[in-house]
């Protein structure tokens, strides 16, 4: 099964982007618990790209694929043609530096790897994926 939402990258949009991902992974039977953890991770990603590779200009882009290809195996690619942003490489800041410099942001990446069971970047079609797979129990 695979479901396919495409939206602008303005940050009013994240709703829309919330309720396809929860309809589309109730449908597959995915319990509330693992489905608020991913819509979290989503959200969380597809915000940035919104924020830091398209300067939340509606006119940009986002492709939002669900790929399951099996039981319980969850695939989701986030495509678009912004500038490059591979959490892999981000030096994630120390929880004791985030506490005392009340700095705001930093989090959003640590929880995304938290949730999610593998996080990739790769080039396909001259665009940028983000592709996110997740385990679940249904």
């Amino acid at each position: 099964m695979s479901y396919q939402y495409n939206i602008g990258c303005s940050l009013n949009n994240l709703k829309g982007i919330r309720e396809f991902v929860r309809n589309s992974l109730k449908h597959e039977g995915v319990q509330e618990v693992e489905m608020s953890a991913i819509v979290l991770a989503l959200d969380e990603m597809c915000s940035n790209l919104m924020i830091h590779a398209h300067h939340c200009n509606p006119d940009h882009l986002l492709e939002l694929h669900i790929e399951i290809p099996a039981r319980g195996k969850l695939i989701f690619e986030i495509i678009d043609d912004g500038s490059v942003f591979d959490i892999n490489y981000f030096n994630e800041p120390e929880l004791d530096n985030l506490i005392h410099q009340k700095r705001k942001g930093g989090l959003g990446i640590r929880l995304v790897k938290a949730i999610m069971d593998n996080v990739e970047y790769l080039r396909r079609d001259n665009k940028n994926v983000c592709r996110l797979s997740k385990d679940v129990k249904i």
